[in-house]
């Protein structure tokens, strides 16, 4: 069956089929293979597109805007000190003047309802560069560096989320195993499982019935034997720092070490991360609450920098994901 993506928003894997994604993960490998290949072919000459980040990001507006200008788009960006929205302006109005301005819009911010009212007012594609609830850029790259470092296809493997398995990329993930029929464990301890949203366990349940996925919740560390992945991410963020040392308390347990990779039975097993990370102690954050006697590292160093680790590819590879999404649907 042919995919036509031209003039949809992307604010979530959930609103597309297998098929659809199938799409754009090989619309990116080509894409990929043709940066390599020094070949662009400039398919969005005459484009413009326009950044809105409320939340801070490099590999995010990076990959938007080398992506977006390889293929010949122009790109403006505006922070949360550069646009009135929610200021002086009405979301709803700055989406209908910058439908007008733009050919497509990416937003990074908190709320999800942000992005969604964004797609329906303006009039052009929005795309979902992050919210506190999702993160589907991001998946994207993970499932295509899963691709390139896995010889089981998507269906046949096992990710592990082990941390605070309530955030964006816990969620994020179960979208993407639900949809593309793979086992998804979000590993974390058993205080936190009572504040998973149960709206969402139970849509990616559905979901799972039809694909033959498998979504689990669990604290007990047999679940960690047969991951393909182990993916991470950080436990607190700048601003959050009071909840610091409850989230250590929690989550401490759950640190990528090298036991816990050898823990999976699998000496191939992947450690992905969409940084970026506390691995070490060479960032004022993590000095700062080593300082204060609280280790924030989520995963070591050992593990960081070892064999097993992707996360430079699932880097770069946010690019080529964000370029197949930008060309499927404004090209």
């Amino acid at each position: 069956m042919a995919v036509n993506l031209k003039g949809r928003s992307f604010l979530t894997l959930m609103d597309f089929t297998p098929e659809e994604i199938r799409y754009m993960l090989d619309l990116a490998h080509d894409l990929k293979s043709k940066k390599r290949a020094g070949i662009c072919n400039k398919v969005l000459n005459g484009k413009n597109i326009v950044l809105l980040f409320e939340k801070t990001s490099t590999r995010t507006r990076c990959a938007f805007e080398v992506a977006a200008m390889d293929e010949g788009a122009g790109v403006t960006f505006l922070d949360s000190g550069s646009s009135q929205m929610g200021k002086k302006e009405s979301m709803e109005d700055t989406a209908k003047v910058l439908g007008r301005f733009y050919d497509g819009i990416e937003y990074r911010g908190f709320d999800q309802e942000v992005v969604e009212g964004l797609a329906k007012y303006a009039g052009v594609p929005v795309w979902n560069g992050l919210t506190d609830v999702d993160h589907p850029t991001q998946i994207l790259a993970d499932l295509m560096t899963i691709e390139e470092h896995c010889a089981k296809p998507l269906n046949r493997v096992k990710v592990v989320f082990s941390g605070d398995i309530r955030n964006n990329m816990s969620y994020a993930w179960m979208y993407g195993c639900a949809k593309m029929g793979m086992h998804y464990v979000a590993y974390g301890p058993d205080e936190l499982m009572a504040e998973l949203d149960q709206d969402v366990i139970a849509k990616v349940q559905e979901v799972a019935k039809e694909t033959g996925a498998t979504i689990e919740v669990s604290s007990d560390p047999k679940c960690l034997e047969g991951a393909d992945v182990i993916y991470a991410d950080v436990w607190a963020s700048m601003g959050e720092e009071a909840e610091i040392p409850e989230r250590v308390r929690l989550l401490t347990p759950f640190k990528v070490t090298e036991e816990l990779m050898a823990s999976t039975g699998n000496p191939d097993c992947l450690f992905m991360h969409c940084l970026p990370s506390f691995h070490d102690f060479n960032t004022k954050m993590a000095q700062s609450q080593m300082e204060l006697g609280y280790d924030i590292r989520e995963v070591t160093d050992e593990v960081f920098r070892s064999k097993n680790s992707v996360v430079f590819d699932e880097a770069e590879n946010r690019m080529h994901t964000i370029k197949a999404v930008i060309v499927a649907t404004i090209a």
